[in-house]
């Protein structure tokens, strides 16, 4: 297939997708793990009409943004500046995926969080709503605490969870302001997400990368020991989902009508593989795509982290899939062996675009 070819095709698949088309589509947090491989996969659908809103800060997270295409940047606060003003610039804006927040699961200060991951996104799910733009956010797993009342997304105003840090108790706090207030959004709870363009996350990072960097400095992997009876060590599990899975369900919710089969599409949606994987097997899985045997060394878990340590995950995605979900779960080895040898191995490489993008309406 030439290039022109090509260029027909993807014009064609983009045209008949048409959800997307003219529009102006806003990515906060864009410049993120998540939020740029999002921005990836807009471009590989054919959009870079896309207005990038994040707070890039001295380190090097701008990296993520070098490979994508979109019509505009702006800085966090100076986009709520335009919300707050109804700033004619916004006016062509039909998708917000709101992606931003402080996603440190460490993070002590209270208001800090609170400012950046409950009222900002207040702010900005009322504009959406209105103005009948759809809002599709990013919630957290860690919302359901330890998991004793479940984790299952088929109530949105689930007051019997109990986060175990404030971090996640900022996300619960929007999801239930969501349900309460009756906004007619979109939220995805994410689980164990991993993949490219993680790399400036610190100790945010997943233990994928984390495993790759000690293999190469020590030859090992260190993970806790278990303090409960029902997991030997290194047999804690969660549900570990690949970037690109997480991305693909997520503009899922920006597609979908707002009713399927007579009931409302808007609420709450876990995004997880649906699978539950020991933590051995995670790190199994990096030594193999590094062509080692495992050497995995159990160490004692800190005291301060023991009280609120999820020994279980897994994310159901059976809501995901009733309203109409058909995409494929990489499988875990398949998707660690892809990330260590096509990207960490080739240093540190980010996603990047594969197909050339249309050029549409900036805004």
């Amino acid at each position: 297939m030439n290039r022109l070819d090509s260029r027909n095709l993807l014009l064609t698949r983009s045209f008949t997708m048409g959800l997307f088309e003219s529009d102006t589509i806003l990515v906060t947090g864009g410049a993120g793990f998540i939020g740029s491989a999002l921005v990836c996969e807009l471009n590989d659908r054919g959009y870079d009409n896309i207005i990038v809103a994040d707070f890039l800060g001295n380190g090097d997270k701008f990296l993520n943004l070098v490979t994508l295409k979109f019509a505009d940047y702006m800085e966090a606060d100076a986009l709520l500046e335009l919300v707050r003003g109804n700033d004619p610039r916004l006016k062509k804006v039909t998708h917000i995926f709101h992606m931003g927040a402080c996603s440190s699961t460490t993070e002590r200060n209270a208001a800090y969080l609170i400012k950046n991951n409950y009222e900002y996104s207040k702010i900005l799910a009322n504009f959406a709503n209105q103005r009948n733009i759809r809002f599709v956010y990013a919630s957290s797993a860690a919302t359901y605490g330890d998991g004793s009342n479940g984790m299952s997304d088929s109530d949105n105003s689930n007051f019997s969870l109990r986060p175990l840090n404030m971090y996640a108790y900022s996300k619960h706090l929007f999801d239930l302001y969501v349900a309460r207030n009756c906004l007619r959004v979109y939220g995805i709870k994410y689980f164990n997400v991993f993949g490219p363009n993680e790399y400036h996350k610190g100790e945010m990072r997943s233990m994928v990368l984390k495993a790759y960097e000690s293999i190469i400095a020590t030859g090992k992997v260190n993970l806790f020991k278990s303090y409960n009876p029902s997991y030997k060590d290194g047999e804690q599990m969660r549900d570990f989902l690949w970037v690109r899975d997480a991305v693909a369900m997520t503009i899922f919710l920006a597609e979908i009508p707002e009713v399927v089969n007579g009931e409302p599409t808007n609420g709450v949606y876990n995004s997880g593989s649906g699978v539950a994987s020991p933590w051995n097997a995670l790190v199994s899985a990096v030594f193999k795509a590094m062509g080692l045997q495992p050497n995995i060394e159990y160490i004692e878990m800190p005291g301060a982290l023991k009280c609120k340590y999820q020994h279980y995950t897994r994310g159901d995605i059976s809501k995901l899939r009733k309203i109409g979900y058909s995409g494929k779960i990489t499988p875990l080895e398949d998707a660690v062996g892809n990330y260590v040898k096509n990207y960490l191995m080739s240093g540190m490489k980010r996603l990047e675009p594969q197909n050339e993008t249309k050029v549409l309406n900036a805004p």
